[in-house]
């Protein structure tokens, strides 16, 4: 029982479960308290009670285990978020990886939906029965605010009984421990502060108790082993020339609408000609170069495709792409119409157009083609050594242009990426494309698989010979970008306006500030717990950038000036966005979080740096200047 959290829990009455706040009487007079301010007399040692000094004390103790409450946000004060720590020594934990974390998360979480199960009505809404809100990750292992490893501070004073704790300044306090820290939302449940009672200090705990008693530690050397193995891969793929690998009985086809492995698929069977074998696990290793992979409708093709792009992240066992690991700076690239370009270079693939230069080139609105080459060169200046493309999600005329077009329209402003290709891989950058309609990649490909019936095999020798050789250009491109973000045109602040918005809609935008960044064709994000830290490391690096204070913004908004083009200063975006991971890394993602903004969701999972990036080369009212 977590005596001193009843104890507030005791002076709420039934009416007051939507704000939990309750009166206490101070000197005479009655005074309005929050049961998340943790207010406590503390008693020096040999001092009277009533002569205490009052602390905020948020964190509740029981056998060692720390529970900290703490506001979701201003308006849902009956919807906490509650953090339990655990020291790492009581589960036997040694290594304090990120797997680790994300086979604690799912290892706790049947615990908390029995109590769920107990209360559930599907007659009444969770606010009338009560929950507890546990992140579900998914098949993805990442780095999360839900389950983390992090030092918090010890237990320092003794419960007198009441809000009464006793610190002895004669007595150290215990080192501060290293601890398993699970984060949840609890929904109370309305007009029911017995039952509040009964969720927070009694069955939160005995779940949290009977998790370390039945703790599986031959399960989690499991999920330790096969990070070890995936970990090894990446190491092999990183020193050796792959981009990929697909182990052999993989599952990589899904259960329609949903992230589960089909239960009827075929396991995946490597060529003959590419098995090898990586930390014992044996499977088809794709080479650096270009990749091309065809074959029929419904063959399997883009779910290769889709196996080899979800291998830029670790999965869990039972996933059945556990052993399916890319290059993790693979890039997904479609055609993107509509998407905001500025002041990028795009000149290897659009040598002209009308009015305009192809060098720093900008517009609100690209097509197709003038997309999809914007996509290709940012990924390239974000560090990309891999590229994935579907010939299904891509501007024609960007991809292909055959012998006799290219004959009979002589003045063709757009060189197709065949033509780029090869050179692209020569600088250290593959391409891996599902092409299902077009012959045209194939005398430019170094590797040729046909599926068939979700069968994988080696035809480059057949295709080659069937192909015709594509004239290449024979000049090489500029590739280079270089240009600057005017750094306090990042905002969220909207103009004229003192209070920040941050939101995330349905529809697949990040709404901050004055901006709408359509991020629907961020195909490598992968949960939305990854939007909602994109969203959250946007506004920080918004916010820690900031040249003016808000009271400075306002009045030069007042004045019909707009405060993003005053003081600002050119940043390396690429560096701006490292320096941040490299905090987080530290810090955790506490570093960024905040219940400010009511509309967002707080669990959060670590996108890749390439996707912070890429959201911001899709904001239309930042400023970007050439660096040339």
């Amino acid at each position: 029982m977590l005596k001193r959290l009843h104890w507030y829990l005791s002076k709420i009455s039934d009416k007051k479960t939507t704000t939990y706040r309750y009166y206490v009487t101070v000197e005479g007079r009655q005074v309005l308290k929050d049961l998340y301010d943790g207010e406590c007399h503390v008693v020096k040692k040999g001092r009277e009670v009533d002569k205490g000094i009052m602390e905020r004390r948020p964190t509740h103790w029981l056998n060692n285990v720390a529970y900290n409450l703490d506001r979701t946000h201003k308006l849902a004060l009956d919807r906490p978020t509650v953090t339990i720590a655990i020291p790492v020594e009581r589960l036997g934990i040694t290594h304090l990886t990120t797997a680790a974390a994300d086979f604690c998360l799912r290892a706790i979480t049947p615990y908390f939906e029995t109590i769920n199960a107990e209360y559930a009505n599907r007659a009444r809404p969770d606010r009338e029965n009560g929950k507890f809100i546990i992140y579900n990750p998914g098949p993805v292992v990442l780095m999360r605010n839900a389950a983390y490893f992090a030092i918090i501070d010890s237990k320092d004073y003794e419960d007198l009984g009441g809000n009464n704790i006793l610190i002895n300044p004669d007595i150290d306090p215990p080192p501060d421990p290293m601890c398993l820290c699970i984060r949840m939302e609890v929904q109370l449940p309305f007009m029911k502060i017995e039952r509040t009672k009964t969720m927070l200090c009694k069955q939160m705990p005995d779940a949290a108790e009977r998790f370390i008693r039945e703790f599986d530690k031959k399960a989690l050397a499991a999920a330790y082993k096969l990070e070890e193995t995936q970990r090894a891969i990446r190491d092999f793929l990183a020193q050796n020339d792959y981009c990929s690998f697909i182990a052999n009985g993989s599952i990589l086809a899904r259960e329609r609408g949903t992230k589960a492995p089909m239960k009827s698929a075929l396991p995946f069977q490597s060529p003959p000609e590419d098995e090898i074998t990586v930390a014992g696990i044996t499977g088809m290793g794709i080479r650096h170069g270009v990749t091309v992979i065809t074959g029929g409708g419904y063959s399997g093709k883009s779910t290769v495709l889709a196996a080899i792009s979800a291998g830029i992240y670790n999965h869990v066992a039972g996933d059945g792409r556990e052993l399916c690991i890319t290059d993790n700076t693979a890039v997904t690239i479609t055609a993107e119409d509509g998407r905001s370009v500025s002041c990028l270079n795009i000149s290897p693939f659009i040598k002209w157009i009308p009015s305009g230069d192809t060098v720093t080139f900008s517009t609100p609105h690209a097509s197709g083609s003038t997309s999809q080459a914007a996509n290709i060169m940012e990924a390239i200046s974000c560090g990309a050594k891999l590229l994935l493309i579907d010939e299904d999600r891509s501007a024609t005329n960007f991809m292909i242009r055959d012998a006799i077009m290219k004959e009979l329209i002589e003045k063709e402003p757009i060189t197709p990426f065949t033509d780029r290709v090869q050179e692209l891989a020569s600088m250290g950058t593959s391409t891996i494309l599902v092409i299902g309609g077009s012959g045209e990649y194939l005398s430019v490909a170094d590797k040729i698989y046909m599926m068939d019936d979700f069968i994988m095999n080696d035809v480059t020798t057949k295709a080659k010979h069937l192909s015709e050789k594509t004239t290449l250009v024979s000049t090489n491109a500029q590739w280079q970008t270089v240009r600057g973000l005017v750094n306090n045109s990042l905002t969220s602040y909207p103009l004229g306006k003192g209070t920040e918005k941050l939101s995330i809609s349905d529809t697949g935008f990040i709404v901050i500030g004055d901006e709408r960044i359509d991020i629907r064709n961020l195909h490598d994000i992968t949960t939305s717990a990854q939007v909602n830290a994109l969203a959250f490391i946007l506004r920080h690096l918004a916010k820690a950038n900031e040249s003016l204070s808000d009271m400075e913004a306002m009045a030069l908004a007042m004045r019909g000036l707009d405060p993003k083009k005053i003081s600002g200063k050119k940043v390396d975006v690429a560096k701006w966005v490292d320096d941040l991971y490299s905090q987080i890394e530290i810090e955790g993602l506490d570093l960024i979080d905040t219940g400010f903004f009511t509309t967002m969701e707080r669990f959060m999972d670590l996108p890749r740096p390439y996707e912070i990036m890429a959201a911001i080369h899709r904001m239309r009212l930042v400023e970007w200047v050439s660096m040339i």
